[in-house]
């Protein structure tokens, strides 16, 4: 099963951040990993109000970044007996600054709160959203008022195989590892998990048409070999990764499978509402061709209306768009 070895842990100073640390403390206890907690606070530039000199705004950084620190030591100082843990504080963008700091040092999941916790209304174009797009590594958000331990664990696979070679082999190793990590955090949550897979038989509303007059039954058989398509994709895909499990964690697991038609965008939001899913895990690059900046608009769509925490996946071979080098320094 996946095992995180170099965590990054975000913490914002007027955010309630206990969540996501603790969280964070846990997961690098069980893996022995490493653990490094940041905070991002804002570079500041001279300007032509000051003196000649950036002396003024030298100073105002170092208070700055003193301050964050203080404040940074306090949230952490109560889980040193745990494990060794670093800090340190970031200064720029607070999304370029994390993948940035992912970059440096080889960091393999990103752990934060969502900026705001109104963040439904806020995540689509935020920070946030910026990480969930262009992070290279798995991004974790947990919801503020997330119960401290999963009840359920939601795990979103594609299945189709309509695409290229190439690209049904990133998408199956893709679905691999969101099952790996949903049953990894569901054995170690005593968590339910679910694995679902929303199709949809394309063409049948035009086959349903004036233009086309299909007969019904031609209809029906056509739906019902797309459905049979998906189900066995789905279940050779959990027999390949539940054999990793070995019998035992299987037996306990007893994952639960959902095969929905319908629309993504709409049946997964909704299935996680039925659900009271706890953490909804999922892929967030759609084929796009295009490696880092597209996350996929079906993704997005689903994202801002999920009401719990999230964890989200990159593909094998993804690049991210972020690069070590800033435009001022």
């Amino acid at each position: 099963m996946k095992e995180f070895k170099n965590i990054l842990c975000v913490v914002e100073s007027d955010q309630p951040n206990t969540l996501a640390l603790e969280r964070a403390v846990t997961l690098a206890e069980n893996n022995q990993a490493n653990l490094t907690v940041v905070t991002v606070i804002e570079r500041i530039a001279a300007t032509s109000g000051m003196a000649k000199s950036d002396l003024l705004a030298n100073d105002l950084q170092t208070a700055l970044i003193n301050a964050h620190s203080q404040q940074l030591e306090a949230l952490v100082a109560p889980y040193r007996q745990r494990l060794t843990l670093q800090t340190k504080i970031l200064k720029g963008t607070p999304f370029l600054e994390i993948i940035r700091e992912v970059l440096r040092s080889h960091c393999d999941l990103v752990i934060k709160i969502p900026e705001s916790q109104d963040w439904l209304d806020q995540l689509f174009g935020s920070d946030d959203m910026h990480l969930l797009r262009k992070c290279p590594c798995p991004v974790w958000l947990v919801k503020p008022k997330a119960p401290h331990a999963y009840r359920r664990i939601l795990a979103t696979v594609d299945v189709d195989d309509a695409a290229p070679e190439a690209e049904l082999e990133r998408q199956r190793q893709l679905n691999s590892q969101i099952i790996d990590i949903a049953s990894a955090l569901a054995l170690a949550n005593f968590a339910e998990l679910h694995i679902a897979n929303v199709w949809e038989a394309i063409g049948e509303s035009a086959m349903h048409g004036p233009f086309m007059d299909t007969p019904a039954e031609k209809i029906n058989a056509y739906v019902e070999r797309v459905r049979w398509q998906h189900k066995t994709s789905l279940d050779g895909l959990l027999h390949e990764v539940t054999a990793d499990l070995g019998p035992a964690a299987l037996e306990y697991l007893k994952p639960q499978t959902h095969l929905i038609k319908g629309s993504a965008r709409r049946e997964i939001p909704a299935l996680a509402q039925r659900l009271e899913a706890d953490l909804v895990v999922m892929g967030t690059v759609a084929r796009t061709g295009i490696p880092g900046f597209i996350m996929g608009n079906t993704a997005e769509t689903i994202l801002n209306q999920i009401d719990c925490s999230v964890l989200a996946i990159k593909p094998p071979g993804f690049v991210t768009p972020v690069t070590l080098a800033r435009l001022d320094d």
